[in-house]
């Protein structure tokens, strides 16, 4: 049986919010592709409607002065939270097999990322996603593995975006982990836009290099490199070795970084933070 997200993160840590230890990077998710989401008509000119999204990531998500974006959840009103559901409703009523693969990526991102928030919001206040235990199975925590939403008829998990969708049809391109984003503080940044096809390259390395270059994904702690334990649970999307993560994260350094990369071998320690990614006031 495949080991999802919600599965293995129950091992991740003793604490329920917090920094915690990595598991094996033999226990992540697998990419594990669904043939059935394969279908797309290349050249198609329909475009999705991601305004909405736009809307309410500009009322809600922002950064404290830190470089982490966080969701202002106790703020969101009922209008946006209605808003939202339409928006997820308009998504789910797309014939997506009928996009391009541009836009499709784009799709599955934001959808992706608005199911996300609003788990959350149907659940807050929470000090961690993890604690939104709705999926099935006696070992499991957090809602990754939930039936959410239906899209053609068919009814998807946040798992099955991300790793039955996403990771095997674009080739686990390790640029996805900068996209989709699980509300918490240990995670890429939400971002502040909707993905949309003809920027979504620039958007990625631009969220890619934002994470690198922040102590989130990789840092120094007792002369040794610490990075981001995304880097240890998704290691093959990251060329499958130590060396693989490492040559990544030169690929998206700033000078500074670089130059303590520079000679790098091996990565000391893993590292991440499942507190809620909402502000630091907790009061939006």
């Amino acid at each position: 049986m495949t080991v999802t997200r919600r599965g293995f993160l129950g091992f991740a840590c003793a604490a329920a919010v917090g920094i915690g230890t990595a598991p094996p990077a033999a226990a992540a998710p697998a990419s594990d592709l669904w043939p059935r989401w394969l279908p797309h008509v290349s050249g198609a000119d329909r475009q999705v409607d991601h305004a909405a999204w736009d809307a309410l990531l500009a009322r809600y998500a922002r950064s404290d002065g830190d470089g982490i974006v966080r969701v202002a959840y106790a703020a969101v009103t009922a209008e946006d939270r209605g808003a939202l559901r339409r928006y997820l409703d308009d998504l789910a009523s797309e014939a997506v097999s009928q996009l391009d693969r541009p836009e499709q990526f784009a799709y599955w991102v934001n959808l992706y990322n608005a199911l996300t928030v609003e788990t959350v919001l149907a659940h807050y206040p929470v000090d961690s996603i993890r604690d939104i235990d709705i999926s099935p199975g006696l070992f499991s925590s957090g809602p990754w593995g939930a039936k959410l939403i239906e899209v053609e008829a068919t009814a998807l998990s946040l798992d099955d975006i991300e790793h039955r969708i996403l990771r095997p049809i674009w080739n686990r391109d390790p640029l996805i982990h900068y996209a989709v984003n699980c509300a918490a503080l240990g995670c890429p940044n939400l971002q502040p836009r909707a993905f949309r096809a003809a920027t979504a390259r620039a958007t990625l390395d631009a969220a890619a290099r934002a994470f690198v270059n922040h102590p989130r994904g990789a840092a120094f702690s007792n002369g040794g490199l610490v990075v981001s334990s995304i880097y240890r649970w998704f290691r093959e999307d990251f060329g499958d070795s130590e060396a693989g993560v490492i040559a990544h994260l030169r690929d998206y350094a700033e000078p500074e970084l670089a130059g303590r990369l520079a000679g790098v071998t091996g990565i000391f320690d893993h590292r991440y933070d499942w507190t809620l990614n909402a502000p630091i006031s907790a009061t939006g």
